[in-house]
C-alpha cells in the first residue's frame, strides 16, 4: 500500500517509510486484514458485525443491478462459521425471497450439509459474490464484481471461516480471477486473500446432471475433513 491513507498517523508513516521505503507493511493478523488498500477491499467505514453491515449496504446502488433487483441478498447462516459457501449471484427465487440458495437447489444443498453434520444455522454461512440478481440470471460482469467483491471480503473478514467453497464454475472463476474449467479447479486447495478455497459443483448443476453427485459427495467429504 502506498502512503497517503488518512487512517494511520503521519508520525507512524514517517517512521515506517524510513525503515521500509514507500511500501507499508501492516500486521492485523491475516492477509485479509491487510487488504486496507487503495482498492477498497477492506473499508474501515464498514460496520463490524454482520447484521449492522447488512443494514449499512442493503440499499447499495453502486451498479445498475441496484435498480433492477427486488431484494438485496446479503447472506444467511452462522456468523462464526468455519465453512463459507459462495455462489456467483442470486437467481429469481433468491431475488424474490432475499435469501441465497432457495428452491430445489437450496433444498439439495441443505441435504448435503446435513450429511456432513451441518446446516444453514450450524457452522455454515452462505452468500454470493454479487448481492443482486443479474437480469435473466446471466453471469456477473467484471464491473459488477468490482463493486460487490469488497462486500464479500468484509463478510469473510467478520466471519473468519476456515474454508471457502465456491459453488460452481462461475463462482470459482470469479473468485480466483481465472478462466478455467470446473474440472481444472476442483480437487485442489486455492488461496483467496489468505483463506483456503476449493471449488465444487453448484447444486443446480447436480439437479441437471445427477451423475455428478458422487463426485460432489467426494468433495464434501473432503470439505468435512478440512474443517473438522
Amino acid at each position: 500500500m502506498k502512503f497517503g491513507s488518512n487512517i494511520i498517523s503521519n508520525k507512524y508513516l514517517k517512521q515506517t517509510r524510513e525503515l521500509y521505503g514507500d511500501d507499508l507493511y501492516l500486521d492485523f493478523g491475516s492477509k485479509l486484514d491487510n487488504k486496507i488498500s487503495n482498492d477498497n477491499h477492506f473499508d474501515n467505514n464498514y460496520k463490524l458485525n454482520l447484521e449492522l453491515f447488512n443494514k449499512q449496504i442493503n440499499d447499495c446502488q453502486k451498479c445498475s443491478l441496484g435498480s433492477s433487483r427486488l431484494n438485496f441478498v446479503f447472506g444467511v447462516g452462522d456468523a462464526n462459521a468455519s465453512l463459507l459457501l459462495v455462489g456467483e449471484a442470486p437467481g429469481e427465487k433468491e431475488d424474490l425471497e432475499g435469501e441465497p440458495f432457495v428452491g430445489r437447489a437450496g433444498k439439495l444443498l441443505d441435504k448435503i450439509l446435513s450429511a456432513i453434520d451441518r446446516s444453514r444455522d450450524k457452522d455454515v454461512y452462505i452468500c454470493n459474490v454479487l448481492k443482486c440478481r443479474p437480469p435473466k440470471n446471466r453471469d456477473p460482469l467484471p464491473t459488477e464484481v468490482k463493486e460487490c467483491e469488497p462486500y464479500l471480503l468484509h463478510q469473510i473478514n467478520l466471519i473468519k471461516p476456515k474454508l471457502i467453497v465456491a459453488l460452481g464454475r462461475v463462482a470459482g472463476m470469479t473468485l480466483l480471477n481465472v478462466d478455467n474449467s470446473l474440472k481444472s479447479m476442483r480437487g485442489q486447495i486455492h488461496d483467496y486473500n489468505g483463506t483456503k478455497l476449493i471449488v465444487t459443483y453448484h447444486p443446480a448443476a447436480l439437479l441437471r446432471n445427477p451423475n455428478w453427485k458422487p463426485e460432489a459427495w467426494k468433495d464434501f467429504k473432503w470439505i468435512r475433513s478440512i474443517i473438522d
